[in-house]
């Protein structure tokens, strides 16, 4: 038989560990993004998998909000976040420090996701754009290439927060090996 865990049995770091501990070499950008359960559910996958940093830009909506704190379950405060209005000036800076943009979108000349194998040794920022549009042309421009998840379906697209836990849980695998 297997038996449930309880809470207290699944051995869990308090916040002020997790801000200490050793990140994954990788960033998230939400630009434009809708939805605020969907901006909560990143940074509870993103607390999961312990990733960097989350910046959240556009008309992207930033804790502490009810609606983000529902999905989230506190991880707005073990995550580091930061707004940034202008995507394309943060996409210079990252870019200056010698970090990967990757675009996670559609697009002619993608790079399938079973098929990308990150610099074990840099650092990758992830642009996930708006529910409706995308990824604007001009961050996909500014990327340094774009990844694509393959699907086999009817449905062309998956919703940010699955495609997020999708492209994180991939890249962690393979940075953490």
């Amino acid at each position: 038989m297997n038996r449930k865990l309880k809470l207290e049995e699944l051995n869990r770091i308090k916040v002020d560990e997790f801000k200490s501990e050793k990140k994954t070499p990788l960033i998230v950008i939400l630009d434009d993004i809708r939805s605020l359960n969907n901006i909560g559910s990143v940074f509870r996958t993103s607390d999961a998998f312990k990733i960097e940093k989350i910046y959240l830009c556009g008309i992207t909506a930033q804790p502490p909000h009810r609606e983000i704190q529902k999905t989230a379950l506190g991880a707005t405060e073990s995550v580091e976040w930061e707004y940034r209005e202008n995507i394309l000036d943060l996409l210079q800076e990252l870019k200056s420090k010698d970090i990967q943009l990757i675009a996670v979108e559609q697009a002619e000349k993608t790079v399938l996701l079973n098929e990308f194998h990150p610099d074990p040794n840099g650092k990758v920022a992830l642009i996930f754009g708006n529910e409706v549009l995308g990824v604007n042309q001009k961050v996909i421009d500014q990327a340094d290439f774009v990844l694509e998840i393959p699907q086999f379906g009817t449905k062309h697209s998956l919703n940010i927060s699955v495609s997020c836990g999708i492209v994180l849980w991939d890249l962690f695998l393979k940075m953490t090996k």
